[in-house]
């Protein structure tokens, strides 16, 4: 018990700077933008296609290799892949032009996704099922503490001292320890063992008669929605509309993306307790006051109440961990746990990360910037919605609520971890 209590703490703490490492690497390219794109005569266009070239790359492969590591295991695909991403952010340091900056970020993206969709699903097998929601959360808000909050200080200060393409690699530096502890420390969950027959095809698209797993795929889609409109568009309605400086808006969105990191592993700790339903429902009302408030002229005369607003408001990192992650996994059985994160995923990075906001900037060029704050608005209406109609998956609790599919018998669930 001891020991297996010390690794558990163990993991929680490399999957977490794994997943910060990686979100890091992810967000370098628009921290950076402003050093490589005049040098490349890149137009705002082609700065947006580098950032989508890797959510689109990365929603493919974080789907197809989660379905791999479902029959190769864990460790086999995320090792390789930390690997691959960290190799591939020095690389995009040795970028000489656009076509190359975009080859790189796509095989960035391809790297990446798998990371994603392994990690979680390693952390929530290793994890007991009173415990699971508060470990997820605590890797996957690394991506707010290291990746929307040190990530662009680490970046443009070493740009502007000695360069952008020392910056990239820079960035690239810890995944490559990250990968080494990863093959040292990491073991492949004991739940696991017990998994000898691989999933076939067919036995693939059963996922998909899980009302969950339709239901978690639109909620990515709202949260994602959400989360880069805010992230994309805000800095812009700022500055551009309210007239606010540059360093008002890094402050402001610096005091959302704290408190995203913070409720990022509070919240989902307590649907360990309350359920993962009421937690989404809460977490989806929370998320949509970050918008709002940026539309409330009157908060910008207190700038310390806005950002203590958007500071308890940020529940994005906890919805990640509850609607990518752990609702998923707890609808399906334990053979296709990456799989159902990696199909959620999907949904999420091609509808929300990449149409969402070519859309949102579609109707501010025609209506103004304060539509795509009400854009994030309906994407965090859509995720409440979508909650209303989940089935709880909370182990405690799904015991007397069976999670079955729309169609077909049902298929064997997997024990949990046991304590």
């Amino acid at each position: 018990m001891g020991r297996s209590r010390r690794y558990e703490n163990s993991l929680v703490a490399i999957l977490f700077f794994t997943w910060g490492t990686i979100f890091l690497g992810r967000m370098s390219a628009l921290y950076l933008a402003p050093y490589f794109a005049p040098e490349f005569h890149l137009s705002h266009g082609q700065v947006g296609t580098v950032a989508s070239v890797l959510a689109i790359t990365w929603a493919a492969s974080t789907f197809a290799f989660g379905a791999l590591s479902d029959r190769v295991g864990r460790k086999p695909v995320l090792v390789p892949a930390v690997f691959a991403f960290s190799i591939l952010s020095w690389a995009s340091g040795l970028a000489h032009g656009f076509h190359q900056l975009l080859l790189v970020r796509a095989l960035m993206g391809t790297a990446g996704g798998p990371a994603w969709s392994t990690m979680t699903a390693l952390i929530e097998e290793s994890s007991p099922s009173d415990r699971r929601g508060r470990n997820i959360g605590l890797v996957v808000s690394a991506a707010a503490l290291v990746g929307l909050a040190a990530a662009p200080v680490l970046t443009t200060q070493v740009a502007v001292r000695w360069g952008w393409r020392p910056a990239f690699f820079v960035a690239g530096i810890p995944g490559l320890v990250i990968s080494v502890l990863l093959w040292r420390f990491v073991e492949e969950p004991a739940e696991r063992s017990g998994i000898h027959e691989k999933p076939s095809l067919s036995e693939y698209l059963s996922i998909l008669r899980y009302r969950n797993i339709w239901l978690c795929c639109l909620g990515a889609t709202g949260f994602m929605s959400w989360l880069f409109a805010v992230n994309v568009f805000a800095p812009l309605y700022i500055t551009e509309v309210v007239h606010e400086s540059a360093t008002t808006a890094g402050f402001l969105l610096g005091a959302s993306g704290l408190g995203s990191f913070f409720l990022g592993f509070l919240l989902p700790s307590l649907s360990d307790r309350w359920g993962r339903k009421p937690t989404l429902l809460l977490m989806a009302a929370m998320s949509a006051v970050v918008p709002l408030a940026f539309l409330a002229p009157p908060l910008y005369v207190y700038p310390a109440v806005l950002a203590s607003i958007v500071f308890v408001a940020n529940s994005g990192q906890g919805i990640a961990s509850v609607v990518l992650v752990l609702v998923p996994t707890e609808s399906v059985p334990a053979q296709f746990r990456a799989t159902s994160i990696g199909l959620a995923t999907l949904a999420g990075e091609v509808m929300g990360a990449t149409a969402a906001p070519i859309l949102a900037g579609t109707l501010a060029q025609k209506h103004g910037l304060a539509v795509t704050m009400w854009l994030a608005a309906a994407g965090s209406g859509l995720l409440f919605l979508v909650a209303l109609f989940l089935q709880e998956t909370r182990p405690a609790r799904a015991a007397t609520l069976a999670i079955k599919p729309l169609i077909g018998p049902n298929l064997p669930k997997q024990p949990d971890v046991a304590d």
